[in-house]
């Protein structure tokens, strides 16, 4: 995960001096844009600093190494749900998030509420039911 760090850690030292740039070009006027590219520019630091710690803690993986073969990246790659319908749930209720801030925000109360009905259900989905343990 070293190059993955490292080029989310030189996000930060991109997005920095864009966001002064953007900032002496707009007059700093258009506030918006330079939060937002500043948010970016955090976001890309927090994400690398995610990364380099995660690598230092698993240690070197075949992605990592210039002499890895191919057959040493087999295996299972995590557990997935490809049956779950609790991912699309979960998205619409974020989308209506969004919608409720657009046309009311009574919308985002309703989303809100179906949201944390969305997350319960995936959290405990091999919990009960056919699958649970």
């Amino acid at each position: 995960m070293k190059i993955e760090s490292w080029l989310f850690g030189a996000g930060v030292f991109f997005f920095i001096p864009v966001t002064i740039i953007y900032g002496f070009l707009t007059e700093w006027s258009e506030w918006v844009g330079i939060l937002g590219i500043l948010l970016v520019g955090g976001l890309a630091g927090m994400i690398g600093a995610y990364l380099g710690f995660t690598g230092r803690r698993i240690g070197m993986r075949p992605e990592d190494r210039p002499d890895a073969e191919i057959h040493e990246g087999a295996g299972e790659q995590g557990h997935f749900s490809p049956w779950s319908w609790w991912p699309l749930v979960l998205g619409l209720a974020c989308a209506g998030g969004f919608l409720g801030l657009a046309i009311g925000f009574w919308v985002t109360y309703v989303a809100g509420g179906l949201a944390i009905v969305a997350l319960i259900g995936w959290v405990f989905e091999y919990s009960r039911g056919d699958h649970a343990h």
